[in-house]
């Protein structure tokens, strides 16, 4: 599974799961654009140590012209769009709230960055995704909107829509050959899972992972295989999913 001469683009990518993305595909050759309203010199720095090419950006993804200008930034410099992963969004600087508690304001902008940030990210690389040979975005959802996850409401309606805008994507775009998928995690042990729970931490994984088939937690690693796997050649007639990376909570 290689990815070399493609071009990637990784929106959330200044840490966490996106900068986990971030490194494995430049270790699998990918050129990267790496976005996010944070600096990225880090996961730049760390995927540079890998031998890729990498560009970086600030980016806003409730912006479609700050979303447009970096996908034209990116296929003047690789000539294409191969590979959009969805990966911004809200999770841990939100918490823990009774739905009829939840402001409307904090709602407007969970939807706005979960939800509209993938649909105009998408939007932004189509086009060039239709012009050339076809590529793959993968939306990255979670558990949370199969399971329904209370006390987040908006969060997981948010996850819920990304779902449903991945079908009807999908739908849209598979005659350019372009293939949408998402993937939908558990709780990944990952600094905004801890910046989520706080010191409740320790008791949300033991409780989550009580509920898989598989009793561990997740890492980074478990969800970086399976973005790697819907990017590649491997999946190539695998379109409109969402795939659990749950350790077997949810069977689809």
């Amino acid at each position: 599974m290689r990815f070399d001469e493609r071009s990637v683009v990784i929106t959330g990518a200044a840490g966490g799961l996106g900068q986990a993305y971030a490194v494995e595909f430049a270790r699998l050759g990918a050129r990267l654009m790496l976005c996010d309203l944070k600096d990225c010199d880090e996961s730049e720095a760390l995927a540079r140590e890998q031998g890729a090419e990498v560009l970086t950006a600030k980016v806003d993804v409730t912006s479609l012209s700050d979303l447009e200008a970096m996908a034209a930034r990116t296929a003047e410099a690789y000539g294409r769009i191969d590979v959009l992963v969805n990966n911004a969004g809200w999770w841990g600087n939100l918490e823990l709230t009774r739905f009829d508690e939840v402001e409307e304001e904090l709602w407007d902008a969970t939807m706005a960055v979960n939800v509209k940030g993938v649909w105009l990210a998408s939007r932004a690389a189509a086009q060039y995704m239709r012009s050339g040979d076809g590529g793959s975005i993968i939306n990255i959802a979670s558990l949370a909107a199969t399971y329904g996850m209370a006390n987040v409401i908006h969060y997981t309606t948010s996850k819920a829509a990304v779902i449903g805008l991945t079908r009807g994507l999908a739908r849209e775009m598979g005659r350019y050959n372009v293939r949408v998928n998402a993937v939908a995690p558990n709780i990944v042990s990952t600094q905004a899972s801890a910046d989520f729970f706080g010191d409740k931490y320790d008791k949300a994984i033991g409780a989550t992972t009580s509920q898989q088939a598989i009793r561990r937690p997740l890492d980074s690693s478990d969800v970086v295989g399976a973005v790697l796997w819907l990017a590649s050649d491997l999946s190539g007639m695998t379109t409109g999913q969402t795939l659990m990376v749950d350790g077997g909570v949810t069977f689809l």
